[in-house]
């Protein structure tokens, strides 16, 4: 029951609702509009939705109401967000901010709101400067992820790119290295991780998509012992980041560098 309450709280239902919404600039993760339906005020939605940088999404009647709980939501519903999303340049400003080369997350189409609170909590915990996400395929700032992060969301910009291998482009022509987490790659323990970094961390199903995981300057494993042959991606991520940690504070391993 606690569940379904905090479901439909993070769900407006209704064409004047979602437009007031809008209006009122309330932070929105996305706006759903019933596939082939732009009759009376849709079309208005969709391009308030776009003009402010939410993703518009086309669903079926039966996606509506299942996401409603059977409220009228008359072809229109929007996820709220539990805040606002930054930009990429909160994140580098951050960086300057703290006297520190640039830390990022990069989460490549995470669809788990879990997964995604598990990995702002740890990033924020890890000294990360920021999250980014693509706008389509992934999970956004829902309430389930805020509180999943446990409060660090309120902490640590998460900021929204049309395309994450354009993104890689770009900052890696600022100096980022980028490091992605996936199999058949550089064991992690032999990685230099002491420059600015971008961690890629791949989806829960499909891992690093190709051509993200070709914009990569270095793709980094963790060894896998047991009869299971990857870790969860905020576990995965969560073990990552704290070797970053480790080496950008310049803590010596026991035994070893």
């Amino acid at each position: 029951m606690v569940e379904e309450n905090e479901r439909e709280k993070d769900i407006i239902a209704g064409r004047n609702a979602v437009l007031e919404a809008l209006r009122a600039r309330r932070p929105i993760d996305s706006v759903y509009v019933r596939r082939g339906d732009r009759t009376g005020s849709v079309n208005a939605i969709v391009r308030m939705a776009k003009d402010a940088g939410v993703t518009v999404k086309e669903a079926d009647g039966r996606k509506l109401d299942a996401m409603c709980g059977g409220a009228n939501h008359q072809g229109v519903a929007a996820v709220a967000a539990v805040r606002a999303f930054s930009d990429v340049e909160d994140i580098f400003a951050l960086a300057e901010s703290r006297g520190e080369k640039p830390f990022l997350i990069v989460c490549d189409e995470i669809a788990d709101p879990h997964n995604l609170g598990a990995i702002i909590r740890t990033a924020e915990c890890a000294g990360a400067h920021g999250v980014v996400i693509p706008k389509r395929r992934s999970v956004g700032l829902t309430a389930a992820v805020g509180k999943a992060s446990a409060g660090a969301v309120e902490y640590l910009p998460v900021a929204r790119v049309p395309n994450l291998a354009a993104f890689l482009e770009e900052i890696k022509a600022r100096g980022v290295w980028v490091y992605a987490a996936d199999m058949d790659g550089v064991d992690w323990c032999q990685t230099d991780f002491s420059g600015a970094t971008a961690l890629v961390v791949g989806s829960e199903g499909f891992g690093v998509s190709r051509l993200v995981r070709e914009k990569a300057d270095f793709i980094v494993s963790l060894p896998m012992k047991g009869r299971i042959n990857s870790l969860n991606a905020s576990v995965a991520c969560g073990i990552l980041c704290y070797e970053i940690a480790r080496q950008r504070a310049g803590i010596s391993a026991k035994g070893g560098a």
